[in-house]
């Protein structure tokens, strides 16, 4: 005899369907279950930002310090030998004046020319109706005293004449002024007519002497 079969129960026929309800549950009201919290990290950040803040602005404040120290140092420094500075500078701007002055003579001494050789050009020079009584030769320039012989205003033209050759003459260029130093005068001694120039120096003080 077959046995009986036994019915399948309604709870295993019917599908399983989850149960549901509704949720009630506020998030903003529930407790903050993390382990670290995000103002944690707000906070750290802030405070690593203050810190790095403080630590720079107080190294360049420690900088500027030391630096206004040199400065002040380097200042005292220069006060303290402003005077002696000052002094030296201005004994070397006396020194450059004589110097200068010291050129100036050692210039002229140079380019002063040889007696011998103005004589010769003068022996050249001379007219026949000239003779030279002296030369004198000097810092400034040169004096030549003359005896010109004729009458007396024969005698000063040939005298003019001979200033004017001079004064024409380019080997004489190293005197930069002709010129009588007297109004001819007649030479009681000699019969002539005493003469005199002055032919100044280029570059020498001014003036006779």
């Amino acid at each position: 005899m077959l046995p009986l079969l036994k019915k399948k129960s309604k709870a295993v026929d019917s599908p399983q369907v989850s149960s549901w309800h509704p949720n009630f549950r506020n998030y903003e009201r529930l407790p903050d279950i993390k382990v670290v919290r995000t103002a944690f990290f707000v906070n750290g950040a802030a405070i690593f930002l203050a810190l790095s803040l403080t630590i720079y602005f107080g190294f360049k404040e420690w900088q500027l310090r030391v630096i206004n120290g040199q400065i002040a140092t380097v200042q005292s420094q220069i006060d303290r030998d402003k005077r002696t500075s000052d002094q030296a500078v201005a004994l070397f701007k006396k020194f450059q004046a004589e110097e200068a002055k010291l050129n100036e003579v050692d210039t002229f001494v140079k380019s002063k020319p040889s007696y011998a050789t103005l004589l010769l050009r003068l022996g050249e020079t001379i007219p026949g109706n000239v003779a030279i009584d002296s030369v004198d030769l000097r810092d400034t320039g040169m004096f030549l005293r003359l005896s010109v012989r004729g009458a007396p205003d024969a005698a000063s033209g040939y005298a003019t004449k001979y200033l004017d050759l001079l004064r024409a003459d380019k080997q004489l260029a190293l005197f930069d002024t002709f010129e009588f130093t007297s109004t001819p005068t007649p030479n009681p001694a000699t019969g002539k007519m005493a003469v005199e120039f002055f032919l100044h120096l280029k570059g020498a003080p001014g003036g006779r002497r």
